[in-house]
């Protein structure tokens, strides 16, 4: 009987791609989030400038954990894949070996997650480049831009159209969180990012749900307003 087959795990990242659209126009709205973390990688990583190619920016250099190319698409969101496919292939990857840093209004705000595969979820981006690579299995890093509230004007596509509200710190946090994450995936792959970014610090659980219950049972001692105040 045949033993049954170790499964093979993909190779390295040799590909970043950071999410946006194109212009000054759009240069700090929440849907360039992604944009935003490749350009702070490629400081990280001592590229000081970014050539024309593939319908992008693009940028090769050595990472962590090997050769690596950055490239942020100068297409529209929608139209990503026509830049991520051709800079995939240039270099002979596997879809397995990109990596898309994009935003995700299903996030909350500040929030950032790591994820190999699954579906677009509605992001246009990821969309275009399912067609473009012609495969769901590359790995994304996702910058929670939440959604937006009750007060404002507009829809969904507006709203990632828009530039950050939050303040500048919590913003800049953020990006960083996401910049760790990535040079984390580059140094030991996506798996180990998502493994060691998100879980929560030690006893930090712990501590919210006491923090939790010392709200619920703290007496009220408001006192009341008195009428026409």
């Amino acid at each position: 009987m045949n033993a049954d087959p170790t499964p093979i795990e993909p190779g390295p990242i040799r590909l970043v791609v950071g999410l946006g659209n194109p212009g000054s126009r759009y240069a700090a709205t929440r849907h360039n989030a992604g944009q935003m973390v490749v350009e702070e990688l490629a400081l990280r990583l001592g590229i000081s400038r970014f050539s024309e190619k593939f319908a992008g920016r693009w940028a090769e250099t050595r990472g962590p954990g090997g050769p690596v190319a950055l490239l942020i698409p100068t297409t529209f969101m929608n139209e990503s894949g026509r830049s991520v496919g051709p800079a995939a292939g240039s270099l002979r990857i596997a879809p397995e070996q990109v990596l898309v840093v994009h935003d995700e209004i299903d996030l909350p705000f500040g929030t950032v997650r790591g994820k190999r595969g699954g579906g677009h979820g509605g992001h246009n981006g990821l969309r275009s480049i399912d067609q473009g690579l012609g495969s769901r299995a590359y790995a994304r890093v996702r910058i929670g831009v939440g959604r937006p509230g009750p007060d404002f004007r507009g829809d969904e596509a507006a709203w990632v159209l828009s530039a950050f509200g939050e303040p500048k710190d919590e913003v800049v946090t953020m990006l960083e969180a996401g910049l760790r994450m990535v040079e984390t995936a580059l140094e030991e792959g996506i798996d180990a990012a998502i493994a060691r970014h998100h879980a929560a610090a030690p006893g930090a659980r712990a501590q919210a749900r006491a923090e939790r219950r010392a709200a619920a049972t703290e007496p009220d001692t408001s006192e009341e307003t008195p009428d026409g105040a």
